[in-house]
């Protein structure tokens, strides 16, 4: 960012007029199918790349001018500028569903949105409302009940969980995707894991019930950045695990995480 730059909110606001020179950039829901490459200059109106404000941000790739505008949009015209009030509202609407399922419930009153905007994914958007939300916790104790609950399925939570046979064990087996979220799959599986451990016995100051540390805690057992033990760079796909000084080799069942 520091070579490239970042786009801000005023940045984008002052470059959007009453009037803007593509239509796409009218509204949330008309801005689709923008296609802006920065190396070619271009888009799929390419007779208005001249006045676009699109191209105006400078930012490593095309992509992510097409983010910044698409979330700008949904910010201005789904949230009305205000998306602390946004998420608000989303959090108490979706207090409505039943206790059992109220995790999940909190969770895609955000993402589900959240998800229309141009280029981002479940994860980007779990892994950057959680934090926000749990750094919320004294001003806003719904946001921080939200955020603890939150949980990202990478593919290395996603690979960890199939190698020791967990998801075989207790859920129901499938490719990493949105399976992952489903019932059964890798995301009930952490939370299942969760109710089980008081994560106040490591840290006083952590909730009693805490998926989204639980799942981070997975991801760093598995990360090049933690403590890198179960990945792709420590074991073929094709083979068992051999690394007999990982903690948890005598319990795991070690299976391939593809056949041969």
């Amino acid at each position: 960012m520091r070579k490239h730059g970042t786009a801000s909110w005023s940045q984008v606001e002052a470059s959007i007029t009453d009037f803007p020179p593509c239509s796409k950039l009218r509204s949330f829901w008309s801005y689709a199918d923008c296609g802006y490459e920065k190396t070619r200059h271009t888009c799929t109106v390419p007779d208005r790349i001249d006045a676009c404000p699109v191209p105006r941000l400078r930012l490593r790739n095309g992509r992510l001018n097409q983010i910044a505008l698409s979330f700008f949009l949904f910010v201005r015209d789904i949230a009305e500028s205000d998306l602390v009030g946004w998420i608000d509202g989303q959090l108490k609407a979706a207090a409505r569903a039943p206790v059992a399922d109220l995790e999940k419930a909190r969770q895609e009153a955000l993402i589900g949105p959240l998800r229309e905007i141009f280029g981002v994914s479940d994860k980007l958007l779990t892994m950057a409302l959680s934090g926000l939300l749990i750094g919320s916790r004294e001003q806003r104790p719904l946001w921080f009940e939200a955020g603890v609950s939150m949980i990202v399925v990478d593919t290395l939570v996603h690979a960890f969980l199939t190698r020791s046979g967990i998801l075989d064990d207790c859920g129901v087996p499938h490719p990493y995707g949105p399976a992952c979220y489903a019932e059964g799959g890798c995301a009930e599986i952490i939370r299942g894991a969760a109710d089980r451990i008081d994560a106040r016995t490591f840290n006083p100051r952590f909730p009693k019930l805490f998926p989204r540390w639980i799942q981070f805690a997975l991801w760093r057992y598995c990360s090049a950045e933690g403590l890198d033990l179960c990945n792709g760079n420590r074991l073929p796909a094709t083979e068992p695990c051999q690394l007999g000084y990982c903690h948890l080799f005598r319990i795991c069942a070690r299976k391939p995480l593809k056949t041969a």
